[in-house]
């Protein structure tokens, strides 16, 4: 994905009874290794593991308390494969032994040398239902508009003249990157209230597709556990996205504010800037000026007015609606009504025939997005379930459309896991529920989705198995975190769907990952842990001194070759903390203000770790 930028093998343990200590040989000539642990923790009855990262050779292995007691031993087995030319060896410990809960650490003898950071065994909603907490904050945080939240961040409104924001036709771009401006910005003299949303990352540009996915895995995390700090959240979020939508003329717009400045044609855009956000607001431009699009943001639809819309757009935007609608239904009915009323008519407008180019952003090369079928699926199924929640007879219609697309989408060949561009997994688990109850007509059956979701989670254990982290997503390119937590967030939901657990420990592997467990030690969720990201590619955290994104999902470890020796933003503080001695021949992960490819947050990373870690808290 491009993202807005500027220019158990082998282990052999025992548990200590009573805390009867256990002699352990001196390592002789010891190699200095690391051990890498959750740094969040172990559900008391989940799958544990460690990794040790090293030179070759035997090692042997002790876990004690926060009290010195050694709980847990054993030795290291065969080696997983080799990380780097400095890390040549890297074993997995098996932990999973630990069942008292409890704060422990593991100390590694022999031929490697480590000890880990402190963890803990608890019970999973102790662990995890603060982190939903914390993603939330995150979205609290990125708000725009006049309703901002002060926060840790102390945040200030911002982009006020978005209230009033002029409608521009469809850039033209191209490029080797496609996202070069071919010619000037043409405004059609129409006018829309676009305030309030959610900036998408690092930067301040709105975009609808990225919003609705959120509010969609949101929205589904609310449903099942109410929380009043994320129902507010998700009002918000609904509340600028009913703005994106005009019923009157038919019109979904797509974007505030444009990423992509143009030097041929003298303007500046949102990527070019360095700055707060409420510094737009103070600018005195003119038509012509610079900055006169990074005060008075373009507003750009994604399609003509009663023209059909692109159908990925409809179905996610639709569901993000029916999904409040569902929520609201028991506590707000005529809200619940209204967001129904809105998904069934953006729905109905899809674009199903002849799709050409999706529209997810401009430029499309942004978020060059290829898949629908998931997304019309995942906007049906939400539709039947608020349908059956209102009473609507239309319930059973809008189902047998959802298997039509989960019938299309398991035929087809644009697949991955859940993540900004495949919803499949989340629409899967709600319409196999569906199904359990009988459906005249349905073109797919339970069984035909579960196995969709089975075919999900084998193509991850299959990278897995040849990762010596043993991660399902490939860190040589874009959203290892975001893919990690679909990983994760999906293997609960086939075990909520089917009883199965066959998954459980793969999927608790690829949140493992996430939070501490690679090759890096560091979390990839900004003040959680021990480790975190002190530099993120965020221009509000970079220029508030001091403050803390809490909650952020960054993008984590990429390919080395996606690298380049960029410039620092202009305006910006230099910010970089160093972990080059972890990188391996492929993949880097730096955390650097610079670092885009690694260390900028976005809103869709960050609900799909938050759609994981409330699914982990119930279990």
């Amino acid at each position: 994905m491009l993202r807005t930028r500027f220019r158990s093998i082998g282990v052999i343990s025992s548990l200590l009874v009573g805390g009867l200590a256990v002699a352990v040989a001196p390592a002789a000539a010891a190699t200095a290794g690391e051990v890498r642990v959750d740094q969040v923790g172990y559900g008391i009855t989940e799958a544990k593991y460690a990794y040790l990262i090293g030179a070759s050779g035997s090692s042997s292995f002790t876990v004690v308390n926060d009290k010195g007691v050694k709980v847990l031993t054993g030795k290291t087995g065969s080696s997983l494969g080799s990380w780097s030319t400095k890390y040549k060896a890297v074993y997995q410990l098996d932990l999973s032994a630990l069942k008292t809960p409890g704060k422990y650490k593991v100390e590694v003898t022999g031929t490697n040398k480590a000890t880990s950071p402190l963890f803990r065994v608890d019970t999973t909603g102790n662990l995890f239902d603060p982190l939903v907490r914390a993603n939330n904050e995150f979205f609290q945080s990125q708000r725009d508009g006049k309703n901002v939240i002060p926060g840790r961040l102390g945040r200030k409104p911002s982009h006020l003249d978005d209230a009033n924001g002029a409608v521009y036709a469809e850039p033209k771009f191209g490029g080797a990157e496609g996202d070069e401006i071919l010619e000037p910005l043409k405004a059609t003299g129409a006018k829309r209230d676009v305030e309030g949303g959610w900036a998408d990352a690092g930067d301040y540009v709105k975009f609808t597709s990225n919003s609705a996915y959120s509010l969609a895995e949101m929205g589904f995390v609310l449903r099942e556990k109410y929380d009043p700090a994320l129902a507010e959240e998700v009002c918000f979020g609904l509340k600028w996205l009913d703005k994106m939508w005009d019923e009157q003329s038919k019109t979904l717009y797509a974007q505030v504010g444009i990423g992509t400045g143009s030097e041929k044609f003298g303007f500046l855009g949102d990527h070019d800037v360095w700055r707060l956000p409420e510094a737009d607001d103070a600018l005195n431009v003119k038509p012509g000026d610079a900055k006169y699009y990074v005060k008075y943001r373009p507003v750009f639809a994604a399609n003509a007015a009663g023209a059909q819309i692109s159908p990925n757009l409809a179905g996610r935007v639709a569901a993000a609606f029916a999904l409040g609608a569902q929520v609201q239904a028991d506590r707000d009915p005529a809200k619940a009504k209204k967001y129904f009323a809105e998904a069934a008519s953006i729905f109905a407008q899809a674009k199903t025939t002849n799709v050409g180019e999706l529209v997810s952003a401009f430029p499309h090369a942004y978020y060059p997005e290829d898949s629908w079928h998931d997304d019309m699926e995942l906007g049906a199924t939400q539709l039947a379930l608020a349908a059956k929640k209102l009473g609507d007879s239309k319930a059973d219609d809008y189902a047998r459309t959802a298997t039509q697309w989960a019938k299309e989408y398991i035929a087809g060949g644009d697949k991955s896991t859940l993540n900004l561009y495949d919803t499949s997994a989340l629409a899967h688990a709600d319409l196999a529920g569906i199904l359990k109850g009988g459906l005249s007509g349905a073109k797919v059956t339970e069984k035909d989705l579960v196995a969709d979701l089975r075919r999900q989670l084998d193509s991850g254990v299959a990278v897995a198995a040849k990762s010596p982290f043993r991660t399902a997503v490939e860190i040589t390119t874009f959203d290892a975190a975001s893919k990690s937590y679909g990983f994760a967030a999906t293997a609960r939901l086939y075990k909520r769907v089917t009883g199965d657990s066959k998954y459980d420990a793969f999927g608790v592997q690829q949140r493992n990952f996430t939070l501490g467990a690679n090759a890096w030690g560091v979390s990839l969720v900004v003040g959680i842990g021990t480790t975190w990201p002190q530099c993120p590619h965020h221009q509000i955290a970079n220029l508030i001194p001091d403050k803390l994104l809490y909650g952020a999902v960054v993008n984590g470890p990429n390919g080395t070759e996606l690298f380049s020796n960029e410039p620092l933003p202009e305006g910006s503080k230099a910010c970089t903390k160093p972990y080059e001695k972890f990188d391996s021949k492929a993949s880097r992960y730096m955390d650097s203000v610079i670092a885009w490819q690694t260390n900028e947050p976005a809103i869709d990373f960050t609900s799909t770790a938050l759609l994981a870690f409330s699914l982990a808290g119930r279990n």
